[in-house]
């Protein structure tokens, strides 16, 4: 027979471990340290894919080297930038930010 008197807290081999007061999401990690902050979607000006559209990235920087039609004033290269018809439409459709969970 089990002496009540001996145990201080009561078996509860159905409940996991006891709750922290949940502050371990306050310490900064690499794996939480984009919680809360909104960042620019994949297709923004900014964001990861369309940010190789514009004139220092990748694809845009490119285009600026060859000049004429492809450059960001050009007939076909303005339709690319963040106002032109191309790019704008982009922006409208799939750019702005995203928000992230606190």
């Amino acid at each position: 027979m089990l002496n009540s008197s001996t145990k201080t807290k009561p078996e509860r081999s159905h409940a996991g471990p006891e709750e922290t007061g949940g502050t371990a999401g306050l310490t900064k990690t690499p794996a939480n340290s984009s919680l809360g902050v909104d960042k620019p979607k994949m297709f923004d000006a900014q964001g990861a894919i369309g940010k190789q559209f514009t004139e220092d990235g990748a694809l845009g920087r490119q285009a600026q080297s060859i000049g004429g039609p492809l450059d960001k004033g050009g007939m076909v290269g303005s339709q690319f930038t963040e106002h032109g018809s191309i790019g704008g439409t982009v922006q409208n459709m799939m750019g702005g930010t995203k928000k992230t969970a606190n």
